[in-house]
C-alpha cells in the first residue's frame, strides 16, 4: 500500500541506497529483490562463506545470465537478419556475446567499477571479470523482473545503444579458425601448446598458449581461459604472417634444415625434398591440426580448469 512512499526513501536513505542508485543510473530499474543484484557484483575471489562452507558469489547468476543472453541475442538476430543462414547468425551471436565484447560493454555502461573482487593475475584476468559480472547482472534481472523485461532491456538499452551490427559484421574475432584455414590451404601443420601460466591461481586462472606452425613457434598469447589464450596466440601470428611472408619464412626454415641434413615436418608429411612417403601415412598429415595441452603449473599449486 505504501510502496510508492517506501521506494524513494530506500533509494535515498536506505542501507542499500548505493545499489538502488546504481541500478537506476545504469539500467533504469527499481529492483524487487536487491540482494540478487548485490550478489551479481561479487566475484568468487571475494566470496563470502556460509556456516557449512558454501561460497556466496556471482557464479550461479553468471551461468544463468549467459544462457538468457544467448537466447535473447539469438532471437534478436533471427528477426534482424531474415535472409541469412545459420552459419552467419552463429558467427554474429558469437561476436556479440564474446568475452571481449561483454568486457567492453561492462566498462562502457559503468558497471565495471562497482564489481567486488580481490582477483590478481594482471590485466587479462581482471578484464575477464567484467563480462562475467555483466552476465550475472542479466541473470539477476531475469530472476527479479522476468524474461520479457530483460529481453527489452538487453535489446533496447544494451545492444541498441552500445553495439553496432555493421561493426560486428565487419569485425574478425575468430583468429584461430582463420589461422587453421591458412595452414591447411598452404599445407602446413599447426598445433597449440596451452597450459597454465606460473602466475595462475585457483581464484584467478591464467593460461599461456604457443602457436606452432610446422613445429616452429610463431606466436603466443595469454588469457583467462584456454580458448582466449589460443585466440590471442593466433592473433599475434596474424599480425606478422601474411601468405607471402609466411611462405617465405617457412621456405627459409626448410632450406636451413636441408643444409643440415634434417627433414622438415612439411617434407615428412608431403614428401618434398626428393623423399617419398611410405604407405603408412602419419596421423599428422598435410594441413593437419593437433591440439596439445601442456600443464606448466607447479604441482604444488592446485588450479581449477577453466574452458
Amino acid at each position: 500500500m505504501f510502496g510508492f512512499v517506501l521506494k524513494p526513501l530506500k533509494k535515498r536513505f536506505g542501507v542499500d541506497r548505493h545499489y538502488y542508485r546504481l541500478l537506476d543510473a545504469i539500467f533504469g530499474i527499481y529492483p524487487n529483490n536487491i540482494e540478487l543484484y548485490k550478489l551479481a557484483l561479487v566475484h568468487r575471489s571475494a566470496s563470502l562463506f556460509m556456516d557449512d562452507g558454501t561460497p556466496i558469489n556471482n557464479e550461479r547468476l553468471e551461468f544463468l545470465g549467459d544462457a538468457v543472453l544467448e537466447a535473447i541475442v539469438s532471437d534478436y538476430l533471427f528477426i534482424e537478419f531474415p535472409g541469412c543462414d545459420e552459419g552467419f547468425l552463429t558467427q554474429m551471436r558469437s561476436k556479440i556475446v564474446s568475452r571481449s565484447s561483454l568486457n567492453q560493454l561492462c566498462v562502457d555502461i559503468g558497471l565495471a567499477e562497482h564489481i567486488v573482487s580481490q582477483a590478481s593475475g594482471g590485466n587479462y584476468v581482471q578484464k575477464h571479470i567484467y563480462g562475467d559480472a555483466l552476465e550475472a547482472m542479466i541473470g539477476a534481472i531475469y530472476l527479479d523482473k522476468g524474461y520479457d523485461y530483460v529481453n527489452r532491456l538487453v535489446i533496447n538499452d544494451l545492444i541498441g545503444r552500445y553495439i553496432s551490427l555493421d561493426d560486428v559484421t565487419a569485425t574478425e574475432t575468430d583468429f584461430k579458425s582463420r589461422l587453421i584455414e591458412w595452414c591447411q590451404k598452404n599445407h602446413h601443420t599447426i598445433h597449440f601448446q596451452t597450459g597454465y601460466d606460473p602466475r595462475s591461481t585457483s581464484q584467478s586462472p591464467l593460461f599461456r598458449s604457443v602457436a606452432l606452425i610446422d613445429n616452429m613457434e610463431t606466436g603466443y598469447g595469454f588469457g583467462a581461459s584456454k580458448k582466449e589464450a589460443e585466440q590471442r596466440a593466433a592473433f599475434s601470428v596474424s599480425q606478422v604472417v601474411t601468405d607471402n611472408v609466411g611462405d617465405s619464412l617457412l621456405r627459409m626454415v626448410d632450406n636451413l634444415s636441408r643444409k643440415s641434413g634434417k627433414m622438415t615436418s612439411r617434407e615428412k608429411t608431403s614428401g618434398e625434398g626428393g623423399s617419398e612417403t611410405s604407405g603408412n601415412v602419419s596421423p599428422v598429415g598435410r594441413g593437419a591440426v593437433v591440439e596439445q595441452e601442456e600443464k606448466i603449473v607447479p604441482a604444488s599449486k592446485k588450479v581449477v580448469d577453466h574452458e
